[in-house]
Parts: C-alpha cells; sequence; structure tokens
C-alpha cells in the first residue's frame, strides 16, 4: 500500500527515515535504497521520500545533509552525547566527547545535574538560540571519576563540612557528626561520598581517613596520593598473599633455569634504592666478544595472575616516586626483598642476554628464565668514581661496559634519537621532611651505561616478538609507542627557539632530531636550558603504551617496549609473562583485551607523574614560605591570560607574577609569540626572558607561589 505524504504522518515518516540511515551507521543513501531498506516499492511512497529528503536536506535546521547528487546522510546521528566533564572556575563545565570529531558541548551550571569534574556523563545536546556553539545538558552520570576528596574539616556542634583541596570540587561535602571517624575540627582528611540527596545542594559523605595536621609532611604527602586515587596502603588480602610466598628457592625451580650463579654480576642503582630490579653480568669469551646479561626481577613468577596482588598491581598500573617517598606498586615483602636483586642472595630473573663484539653488535641473543647471585651492589656514585679513577672493584667489567655503552649511544643517536637532558630537581629535607636546600641532580656515564644497556634489552625483546608472523598470525604484544611530533608545535618550538639563536630543521624526522640534539647540547648549562628541553618535551607527543606497533620517535627504534622494571611498573609484568607465553610456543592472544590494559596503564603512568609534580610543587612552596620578600633573578617559564610563570634560576622554583600585580601598563596575553604585551608602552615579557623578582606570597595549601617583578 502507498504511503501518502501528509502532514499527520511527515514527522513518522521523517522519524523512519531517519531511523534507516541510523541503522546504516550514516552511510550515504540515494531515496531507492531508502525506500528499498522500508520495504516501500511503488512510486507514490519513493516519491514521498525524496520530496522529504528534498526538504528537509534544503533548511539548515532539517534532519538530512545532501553530500553528492541524490545521496543524502543524516545531519546529526545523536541528539546525546557520552563524554567527560571539564568543569570551570564559575560552576559550568564543557563536555569533552568520547568521540574525538565532535565539538565541546557547553553546560551552564543548574544543567549538571550534580556531576562533578573528569565524571563519565551522558549529555543531551542542542543548538545554542545565538550563534554556532553547542550547549546542553547533563541526563546521566555514567561514571564518576572519583568519590574520595581531600580537605580541611569544619566542625560545629550540629554539624561538619569537608572544604575540598580540589578547587574543581565546587560543593562542600556535608559530614554527619556520627560519621567524623575521630577528626577534629580544622584537621586534613579524606572523606567519601555517600549519597547526594535529590535537591539538595550538597553531597553527603563520611570521613574515610585522618590524615593530621594542616601542613605536617606525612598529611600533606598522603593528601596529594589520595587526591590523585592512590590508596594509602595494601589491602589485607594483598599483604597476606605477599607474607605466604615462601623465601626459599626449591631445587626444582632451579633446574628450570639457565643458571648465571658463577657469572660476576652487579647491580648500580640510587644510593637510597632498595628496590634492586635490574642487574648486569659480565663474561669475556673464548672468541673476543663479550657476553651481557640484562637480568630482570622475575616479579611474574610471584605475582600469579587472577590473585589479589595482581589485581592490585594492575589497579595502581605503578610505583609512584613523590619527594620524599616511593609509594610501591608491590607490598615491601615483594618489591625490597623477594624480588630485590640484592648482592650475596640467590635470585629468579627473567634476563636478555647477548654476545656483543668490540664495536657493541648483537652476534646472538637469548631470552628466558635464570637464576643469578649478585656479586656487589653499586650506587651510581661508586660506579661512576671506578669509571672516572679506571681502578676500584670490578673496573675492567665496568670500563667494557662503560665504552661498549658509549658506542651503542652514539649509534642511536646517529639513526635519529633525541637527547632530553633536563633538570631533574632534588630537595635536602631534615627529619621532618622540612626541604632545607634544593640541588639539581646531574646524569654521569654511570647512570647512562645502565639506561643504555636496559634501552638494548627493551629493544631487542620488542623485536624479537615484533618481528614474528605476518597480518593476521602477528603476534599481540606490549609496545612503548612514541609518535613523531605534531608539525605545528615543531613548527612553533622552532620558531621560539630561534629568539636565542638556535635553528631547528623540520625537512624530515632525522633533521629534526638531528637539530634538536644539537640545541640539546648547546643548551647545557644555560640559563635557558630548562625552558627550551621543556618547552621541547611539551612539543613531542605522549608516550604510551599500546599492542599497535609503532617506532619509537624519541629513540629512534622501530620496536621498543618496557621489560626491565617489573617491581615498578605493571606494563613489564604483562610484557614477561606475553614473553614467556610465546617462548612456550603459546598462540597470539586478544589484542583487544591487552588493548584495555595498555589504555589502563597508560592512564595511571599520567597520574603518577601528576602526582610526583604535585609533590615537587608543594616542597617548593614550602622551601620559599621563608623568603616571603627576597629577591631573586629568574627565567619567564610560561604565560598565560592571567599572568607569568617564572623559574628562579638559583633553585628552579616556579612561582606566578599576576598581570593584576603589574601596574605600569594594561597586558595582555600574545599565544602565538608566547608573551604579555603591555597595550599602550608595548613592552613585552616573552617565554624565556630573565626577569628580576621578589617572592609576594605562599599558599602553601593551594602549593601557590606568587611573585612581583622588580624594575
Amino acid at each position: 500500500m502507498p504511503v501518502k505524504k501528509t502532514n499527520t504522518i511527515r514527522h513518522v515518516l521523517t522519524q523512519l527515515i531517519a531511523d534507516v540511515f541510523e541503522k546504516s551507521e550514516n552511510k550515504p543513501l540515494n531515496y531507492k535504497q531508502v525506500a528499498a531498506l522500508m520495504n516501500l516499492q511503488d512510486a507514490e511512497s519513493k516519491a514521498g521520500i525524496l520530496e522529504i529528503l528534498d526538504e528537509e536536506s534544503d533548511s539548515k535546521t532539517g534532519r538530512f545533509v545532501r553530500i553528492a547528487k541524490g545521496k543524502f546522510t543524516l545531519r546529526e546521528l545523536k541528539t546525546f552525547i557520552v563524554g567527560r566533564v571539564d568543569m570551570t572556575a564559575d560552576g559550568s563545565a564543557y563536555i569533552i566527547p568520547e568521540d574525538e570529531l565532535q565539538e565541546d558541548i557547553y553546560v551552564a551550571p543548574r544543567k549538571l545535574r550534580n556531576a562533578l569534574n573528569k565524571d563519565t556523563v551522558k549529555v543531551y545536546t542542542y543548538e545554542k538560540s545565538r550563534g554556532r556553539k553547542k550547549e546542553g545538558e547533563v541526563v546521566e552520570i555514567i561514571k564518576r571519576d572519583r568519590t574520595d576528596f581531600t580537605g580541611i574539616l569544619q566542625v560545629s556542634s550540629r554539624f561538619a563540612f569537608l572544604i575540598a583541596d580540589d578547587r574543581k570540587m565546587i560543593h562542600d561535602i556535608f559530614v554527619p557528626l556520627a560519621d567524623l571517624n575521630g577528626a577534629k575540627n580544622g584537621e586534613k582528611v579524606v572523606v567519601s561520598i555517600t549519597d547526594w540527596p535529590e535537591g539538595s545542594k550538597n553531597p553527603v559523605g563520611r570521613v574515610k581517613y585522618v590524615l593530621g595536621k594542616q601542613g605536617e609532611n606525612n598529611a600533606e604527602m598522603n593528601a596529594i596520593l589520595a587526591d590523585f586515587g592512590f590508596p594509602l596502603s595494601f589491602p589485607k588480602v594483598v599483604e597476606t598473599e605477599s607474607e605466604a610466598i615462601p623465601e626459599e628457592i626449591s631445587e626444582t625451580e632451579i633446574a628450570k633455569r639457565r643458571d648465571f650463579r658463577p657469572i660476576t654480576t652487579f647491580t648500580i642503582d640510587p644510593v637510597d634504592a632498595k628496590d634492586f630490579d635490574d642487574a648486569i653480568s659480565f663474561q669475556k669469551l673464548d672468541n673476543g666478544h663479550y657476553q651481557i646479561g640484562i637480568h630482570i626481577a622475575d616479579v611474574s613468577h610471584y605475582v600469579l595472575p587472577d590473585s589479589a596482588l595482581d589485581s592490585e598491581a594492575f589497579e595502581r598500573g605503578t610505583s609512584i616516586y613523590l619527594v620524599d617517598r616511593v609509594i610501591p606498586m608491590l607490598p615491601e615483602r615483594l618489591s625490597n626483598n623477594l624480588c630485590s636483586l640484592r648482592p650475596n642472595e640467590d635470585k629468579l630473573c627473567f634476563s636478555a642476554v647477548f654476545e656483543l663484539d668490540d664495536k657493541a653488535q648483537v652476534q646472538d641473543e637469548w631470552f628466558g628464565r635464570t637464576i643469578i647471585h649478585s656479586d656487589k651492589r653499586f650506587s651510581y656514585e661508586e660506579a661512576q668514581e671506578v669509571i672516572e679513577n679506571k681502578e676500584g672493584p670490578y673496573s675492567d667489567e665496568l670500563l667494557t661496559l662503560n665504552k661498549l655503552a658509549y658506542i651503542l649511544r652514539e649509534r642511536k643517536f646517529k639513526n635519529g634519537a633525541i637527547s632530553f637532558e633536563s633538570t631533574e630537581v632534588k630537595f635536602i629535607l631534615d627529619d621532618e621532611g622540612k626541604p632545607l636546600g634544593v640541588y639539581t641532580k646531574e646524569r654521569k656515564d654511570a647512570h647512562k651505561l645502565i639506561e643504555d644497556f636496559m634501552l638494548l634489552a627493551n629493544r631487542k625483546v620488542a623485536e624479537f616478538i615484533g618481528k614474528q608472523g605476518r597480518g593476521k598470525n602477528k603476534l599481540t604484544f606490549v609496545y612503548r609507542n612514541h609518535d613523531a611530533p605534531n608539525e605545528e608545535s615543531l613548527t612553533n618550538f622552532a620558531q621560539f627557539a630561534a629568539r636565542f639563536g638556535y635553528k631547528i630543521s623540520t625537512k624530515s624526522e632525522k633533521e629534526t632530531a638531528k637539530s634538536l640534539n644539537h640545541l640539546m647540547q648547546s643548551v647545557e648549562g644555560t640559563k635557558e636550558q630548562n625552558v627550551l628541553t621543556t618547552l621541547a618535551i611539551r612539543s613531542m607527543a605522549k608516550a604510551i603504551y599500546t599492542t599497535k606497533k609503532h617506532n619509537h620517535y624519541g629513540l629512534a627504534f622501530d620496536y621498543y617496549t618496557h621489560f626491565t622494571s617489573p617491581i615498578r611498573r605493571y606494563p613489564d609484568v604483562m610484557v614477561h609473562r606475553l614473553l614467556q607465553h610465546y617462548l612456550d610456543g603459546g598462540n597470539s592472544v586478544s589484542q583487544e583485551a591487552y588493548e584495555k590494559l595498555c589504555v589502563h596503564a597508560s592512564a595511571m603512568e599520567k597520574k603518577a607523574a601528576d602526582a610526583e609534580r604535585t609533590s615537587i610543587k608543594y616542597k617548593q612552596a614550602e622551601f620559599l614560605q621563608n623568603q616571603v620578600g627576597t629577591a631573586y633573578t629568574g627565567i619567564i617559564s610560561g604565560v598565560t591570560e592571567w599572568g607569568m610563570y617564572v623559574e628562579i634560576e638559583e633553585n628552579k622554583c616556579e612561582g606566578m607574577v599576576r598581570l593584576r600585580d603589574i601596574t605600569d601598563d594594561f597586558y595582555a596575553l600574545d599565544e602565538k609569540n608566547y608573551a604579555i604585551i603591555g597595550q599602550r608602552k608595548n613592552k613585552k615579557y616573552q617565554l624565556g626572558d630573565e626577569v628580576k623578582i621578589k617572592v609576594k606570597s605562599v599558599n602553601l595549601a593551594k602549593r601557590q607561589i606568587d611573585f612581583t617583578l622588580l624594575s
């Protein structure tokens, strides 16, 4: 029966046509194809469909778009989108859609429906009445990013509130007096949201942890961990599992492994390290070559899939390195005892063993499980002393390893690797964790030697798996991927570096790498080193874990993974398991399942880095707290629409000069040129400029340092 296009059924027919496009995933269709999919074959119905498609596509607000002669698609497939909340200071938010091709959606405060920063939400979208910007309202909170918040507790006779540290948490949390968990007024605590009654402005919560007094080192460091969602202790079941693991290594286990105990082996680590997850063995062979073993703690022997230990390690993703402490991924019994490659003890390892000639070319390779016995534990300083003086314990081995490492390093840079030697800031702390001084850590040959052999192991393990199979027969593996930099970011950086007289060539990836390396060598020790290195790193893509094989741009390796630190990185545990699985002849595992694990690992890595930076910011603020009024020389390290960041040359502490405090003119941001410019006198402050500043104020609770300019 033909369908006549009448006003009463036009809306229904339009919706049925739209349904056809949705079911075909918005594939371009002509009116005949639409009719066929609706099982309408008569001419009158087809004419009605064509008329609707024509009329709706001619209207700016119509449902369909004509993309070619006779071909149509839906104007917008969805009026609902799923995305992440990015809260602003005024209580409104932008929703960042999961689909990166869609634009951000503005949501007014009254339409957020109790959604909080970083929550995943479903939003109904509509066109703004004036202008083109999309607006929307939250219709569902799909997933809370967090329910735990740190802050200061305010207690009265009838109720209590948490004032959150997070500036994007715009609601105080109501805490009934019965749920204070012993917390007192003014203390720093962690509160968990337990309810948010409909129509109530404030959520309700209970005190989960009492962290201590505001300003106490332990309280503040634990607050940073809690703020980023890291647990403050291991669950009891995890500790129980770790304590139950036997310390003795059975003869049966030893028999399964290649025995390296008779071969000279040592570790080189920071002087205060307790978790030694890598060791190097050295043996000169009869043919004049060298057998170098890179031995890595066999964490996967102790941490078994689906155990509580494994689940906890996966959730944490990584160890976290704050200014004054390490929060390990694994309980101390494993990280500092069973798995730590301590001297004069038999230890189980997963090893990458290479036969190298005098030119550091790999002549043979072997991967598998081993048992080792470390002869000595070197600190970096002790190993460096042996290298420099050419004498001391294992001097022949260290000097040969250093010579080979130099060749590996030189070859890496010749192939296009980039050397980023940014300044690492360290604090001298008293017994209570208060900063007494700041210094920068220098990387010498001993550090680089270990790094170059770890890079060799990571690269060769990735190559070994990555080169097996083709197409559908490729083996799923966990790679460390680093994409080439975005062209626009690189061009902007090149223009900025030119201000200091450095030329960056962007003709090819190899030319770019070569000129970046020349820049890094040239800036070493200069006042602009930190600014230029930081900006260069920002212009690079971020390294991630993925099952999709890409080259590693920064290292100029075709294949790369993380194999060498399973005590502190969960991806390395995955790599060990997969490597053993494939050595045993196992079939390829699910790429989709492992890609999800990689996404989580990358997210936790970023979170840990952010927590580390926050702890540094806190210690910088604490260090300058008693320096209010002190003058320093600094470098402009960042510019924003509300001020400029300045890094003090002497101690690398960073603070802000706010535009409102520069009173000789009205200044505005020139984003393209990384500058703020006076509107009347045209005075310019640009990234990298040297300025004289004075410490104006320090807000320890907000980890903020404010400077004023000195003329």
